[in-house]
């Protein structure tokens, strides 16, 4: 569609194309939208407090003050408002206003109209040449503004607009910024912004732009394997019930994987919510094919591992895979399920019968790194640029279902949500009720926390403390875990202590949870640790965490029904996004906040995962617009 609109410019314009480096219209649209205008059409009113035109005769000049500090005084008539009195004042004025604004003279002026004293007045006028013409004005680019003016007029028209897809009340709308009449003009004047209905429509034309280049992104791929296994049987084994909605994310899974498409799906739920349970039944849908899951760490690699062992059916062959393992086993290649760190992606595996690639706490891996994972059981013939080409299903490129996990998605996955790029399952209910307080403190409420410390002590709970640092540092104005360390072992008995690159730190945790009193440690307790006797956490500098990773650490305490206490110690204690997090427990409420404040980051490459990308919409308020969007975009694939 492109091309046959290309076609349409004189190669002048194609040439101006090329140089800005725009490869579509609605690109175009959105990159070089007018910042300002100038309009010089000749005013039919005396509108007070407006940008206004007018032709004047002058009659009488004064100058006031020397130097940089001289002030002209102009008074004038209005000739096309029966010779009403005009004052003009022009502050810092120059030689050539003299001239400009010489007595006896008709000339154009235009300026903002205001009324004092009965009088009309104007400050800084500016004389004009032309009359009766809007003028766009455009951020600095590869162009100058006479020829972004021509490229404007032969590239954005509602014809060319429809062409692509947009709507005619949008278009019409989009057409009408790049091409101004003099009502737009006052309305945009009055703000100096975009009013709201065009505001809007290049809110809507971005999102478009957006989805419409996901449609092309490669998706789709036929299944190395249908996984059809009723695991009905495997579930009334289990100890317990299982929650709403892991039945229904395990309904979801096992539609994706009765396809011959291979499935690309999120589980989200909360802390807590039993995702491992889903990943288990995941697992014996593929029987007797292989599944993979990779997790953060060690400690959540050997957790899911044992969880596994507890409830697996005996005839499900396991395998784990950390950095302990060196090399690949014919063990680990001959196991149904394969459990493993990032190890996993160094590790040569040739798994011919691979039907199921997991991540769990998949807000941890980075997008190239999860790119590897599904790579692992993915067709020789497949790289990643295949990822970016339109395609349909093929046997000839076959891939493993792919399914990820995670209690908060970072920003850059709601919105590839909210885009439709991969189906999701949400679990919102609880197998318990989560009880935390959640409260910001600072040196002078240390006292009362320590007290409560005590009392937690004192009924036989743990605590943990997260501090940001192990070392001492001149940057950071809190005490790292060593210069804690000893202020706590006077006061507690039973305290442990540990960091990410302790060698010792699964032993260390371990013996806290049978053991301990406190537990000093940094953010490497944020995912998959099952200590059930913390009752409370201290987060040591929290304003320098990103709200998903203060989720996760919060909700190390009231894993099964204790009441559990979150303290926030920080010095500042104002601290908005802070504060916010304070009033909610739920992930999804988290999700939002933390899109709101770090933005979606880079969707369509990937490289970024949080920041501005977006120019107008806003993912965490423009909803109605995005549903609008992928609404007509649905539509328009029906029809196609």
């Amino acid at each position: 569609m492109y091309d046959e609109i290309l076609n349409r410019l004189s190669p002048t314009n194609q040439a101006r194309l090329k140089k800005l480096k725009i490869t579509s219209l609605l690109q175009f649209v959105i990159t070089h939208t007018p910042k300002s205008y100038t309009n010089t059409t000749l005013s039919q009113d005396l509108a007070i407090n407006r940008n206004c035109v007018f032709k004047v005769h002058t009659q009488d000049i004064q100058t006031l003050g020397f130097g940089n500090q001289a002030r002209l005084k102009i008074y004038a008539t209005m000739s096309d408002f029966n010779q009403e009195p005009l004052f003009m004042n022009i502050f810092h004025a120059k030689a050539f206003h003299k001239q400009l604004f010489a007595p006896d003279r008709d000339i154009y002026v235009m300026g903002k109209l205001e009324l004092f004293n009965h009088h009309y007045h104007i400050t800084q006028p500016k004389v004009i040449t032309e009359i009766n013409t809007i003028r766009c004005h455009f951020k600095t680019t590869a162009l100058n503004t006479k020829s972004m003016q021509e490229l404007c007029k032969a590239f954005v028209s509602v014809e060319n607009l429809l062409l692509c897809g947009i709507p005619n009340h949008i278009a019409q709308k989009i057409y009408e910024i790049f091409t101004p009449n003099a009502a737009f003009c006052v309305a945009f004047s009055e703000k100096n912004a975009l009013p709201p209905a065009y505001l809007h429509a290049l809110k809507f034309v971005e999102i478009y732009h957006h989805l419409a280049l996901f449609s092309k992104k490669r998706r789709y791929f036929s299944a190395r394997f249908k996984c059809e296994n009723d695991i009905n049987a495997f579930i009334h084994s289990l100890p317990f019930s299982l929650t709403q909605g892991q039945n229904q994310a395990i309904a979801d899974i096992k539609a994706d994987f009765c396809k011959d498409v291979a499935a690309k799906r999120l589980i989200m739920g909360d802390v807590g919510c039993g995702k491992t349970m889903v990943i288990l039944c995941a697992v014996m849908m593929c029987y007797p094919h292989t599944s993979i899951l990779m997790a953060p760490t060690t400690i959540l690699a050997e957790q899911l591992y044992e969880e596994a062992r507890r409830f697996l059916p005996p005839f499900v062959r396991l395998h784990l895979i950390t950095a302990k393992h060196k090399v690949p086993t014919q063990e680990a290649i001959q196991s149904h399920f394969i459990i493993g760190t990032q190890a996993l992606l160094h590790r040569e595996l040739e798994l011919e019968n691979l039907a199921l690639v997991m991540s769990d706490e998949q807000h941890r891996f980075g997008t190239n790194q999860r790119y590897i994972l599904e790579k692992i059981g993915q067709s020789k013939d497949d790289d990643m640029q295949s990822l970016f080409r339109e395609s349909t299903p093929s046997e000839n490129n076959t891939k493993p279902h792919v399914l990820q996990f995670s209690a908060t998605p970072i920003p850059r996955t709601l919105a590839m949500i909210n885009a439709s790029l991969i189906d999701m399952s949400v679990i919102k209910d609880l197998p318990f009720k989560k009880d935390i307080s959640t409260m910001i403190i600072d040196k002078a409420h240390f006292k009362e926390m320590f007290m409560h410390l005590q009392n937690e002590v004192a009924k036989g709970n743990q605590t943990i403390i997260v501090y940001p640092l192990v070392e001492e540092s001149e940057s950071l104005d809190y005490l790292s875990l060593n210069e804690g360390l000893g202020f706590w072992q006077k006061h507690f008995t039973n305290v442990y202590h540990t960091f990410g690159k302790d060698k010792s730190k699964t032993q260390v945790i371990n013996d806290f949870a049978r053991d301990g009193t406190l537990l000093l440690a940094t953010t490497l307790i944020e995912v998959g640790i099952s200590l059930p006797k913390v009752s409370t956490i201290i987060i040591v500098a929290p304003e320098r965490l990103g709200l998903a990773t203060l989720h996760q650490l919060r909700g190390r305490v009231s894993r099964n029904g204790l009441k559990g206490y979150c303290y926030l110690y920080t010095h500042q204690p104002t601290n908005e996004r802070l504060n916010a997090f304070c009033r909610t427990l739920s992930g999804f409420d988290i999700a939002e906040l933390d899109l709101k404040y770090r933005r979606s980051g880079d969707l369509l490459s990937g490289e970024r995962q949080s920041g501005d990308e977006f120019m107008y919409i806003n993912i965490s308020e423009d909803e109605t617009i995005i549903i609008e969007v992928k609404a007509l975009l649905k539509q328009q694939q029906q029809t196609h």
